[in-house]
């Protein structure tokens, strides 16, 4: 960390803010960053890493600018020195609560409570994790919870999809323009996607169907090899070789401080309108924490500056 950076640290204090920003993935980011260069005094909370989700990503290689590809660690990095060289201040907290007034809302923290009169939700969202032994040591070296992102690094590989949803089916499809063999590994001996999906998956020669069968283990030196796999009618046990595997089980939004404070949707995502607000005036939600967002780094940094430039619009009145 710079000692530029250092001196932005924001210790528990009370101050007050004209923007809160909550997340540091690249919709937070990207929000501080138009809000900092706006000239609002700018404050941006995170309890983990800078950059998110896509600091997993061994290599992110759809992001404009960077033809080479780029690490999510590294993008990250650059989008946080970018935000704070405009006067974003950060925090390593995390929130455990809020309460919301008309243009003084309170946010309460790990280390302390702030105040701002607007605040933009940018928390993102927790991919379901299989939970089995291999899956946290290969993340970003084979094992994936997005195609969109990754799929095009397993050109003429044999990749595996875990899941039976329509999440799971349109992973596999996508997979089915670059990988060899796609092997879709469902408990069930049905799948719970959308009939058309089915049909389509069914009608692709690349997909290939393992039914009743769950993953135990993920092997692999280095990157990932294989998969162990159980039948879950005769416990019969398999192995699979794979070079990568991709998670599409759901995902959980981080917005749990935000129920009955909030509109949320059926799966707890907060529902906003095309300029990113919520209900409440001056509370923004942006990138994956929102509904119906496309859960991609450039989407999530594009819903952050709108939210942004919703939230000076909404400070200016």
């Amino acid at each position: 960390m710079s000692s530029g950076e250092d001196q932005l640290l924001v210790t528990a204090m009370d101050k007050d803010y004209q923007v809160i920003v909550i997340g540091g993935g690249p919709a937070g980011l990207s929000a501080g960053l138009y809000c900092s260069r706006s000239k609002f005094t700018s404050l941006l909370i995170e309890k983990g890493v800078m950059g998110g989700q896509m600091t997993t990503a061994e290599r992110v290689e759809n992001y404009p600018g960077f033809p080479g590809g780029i690490s999510g660690i590294a993008l990250g990095q650059r989008m946080r020195e970018q935000a704070t060289s405009y006067g974003l201040e950060t925090l390593s907290a995390e929130v455990v609560g809020a309460a919301l007034g008309q243009r003084h809302n309170l946010v309460s923290t790990s280390d302390g409570d702030y105040a701002s009169e607007s605040i933009i939700i940018a928390s993102g969202a927790q991919f379901r994790k299989l939970g089995v032994p291999g899956e946290d040591e290969f993340v970003g070296r084979g094992v994936s919870y997005c195609a969109t992102c990754d799929g095009p690094l397993f050109k003429g590989k044999t990749v595996a999809v875990v899941g039976g949803g329509d999440a799971a089916v349109t992973e596999a499809l996508y997979l089915s323009k670059f990988a060899s063999s796609v092997k879709v590994i469902h408990r069930r001996n049905q799948l719970r996607a959308s009939k058309i999906l089915q049909e389509q998956a069914m009608l692709e020669a690349k997909i290939e169907f393992v039914w009743d069968t769950v993953v135990t283990r993920i092997e692999g030196d280095g990157v990932v090899k294989q998969l162990m796999l159980k039948n879950t009618r005769d416990a019969r046990i398999s192995i699979s070789e794979v070079a990568g595997v991709f998670v599409a089980i759901g995902s959980e939004p981080n917005s749990t401080q935000w129920r009955g404070l909030l509109p949320l949707d059926e799966g707890g995502y907060i529902i906003t309108n095309e300029l990113m607000e919520t209900k409440a005036p001056g509370i923004f939600a942006a990138g994956d924490v929102r509904h119906n967002s496309a859960r991609q780094v450039i989407t999530a940094a594009g819903d952050g500056a709108t939210a942004a430039i919703s939230a000076a619009r909404f400070l200016s009145f």
